[in-house]
């Protein structure tokens, strides 16, 4: 292994104890219910679920089970993108 490789191997051991550092701007899910799959997204600082609870609630066990687990990791949601005038 070269040294390169050595020093990235290293520095991606280092980011993974500094989660913090890391934004979720953008993520695509395929979420395995008991009853079907849901397509899940998470972009421009909103989750979207195609289950029929979140199209009634805006929220659902979906969105919120995946919250869940991305905060257990430390990293955090990306706030929307401002849209320019």
């Amino acid at each position: 292994m070269d040294s390169a490789m050595i020093a990235k191997i290293s520095k991606a051991r280092e980011y993974a104890q500094e989660p913090e550092r890391m934004e979720v701007a953008s993520v695509e899910i395929l979420f395995k219910g008991k009853h079907q799959s849901y397509h899940v997204v998470f972009e421009h600082g909103a989750w979207k679920c195609e289950c029929d609870f979140f199209a009634q609630r805006g929220v659902c066990s979906h969105t919120m089970a995946l919250e869940k687990v991305l905060a257990k990791t430390g990293m955090t949601m990306a706030a929307p993108t401002p849209v320019e005038a």
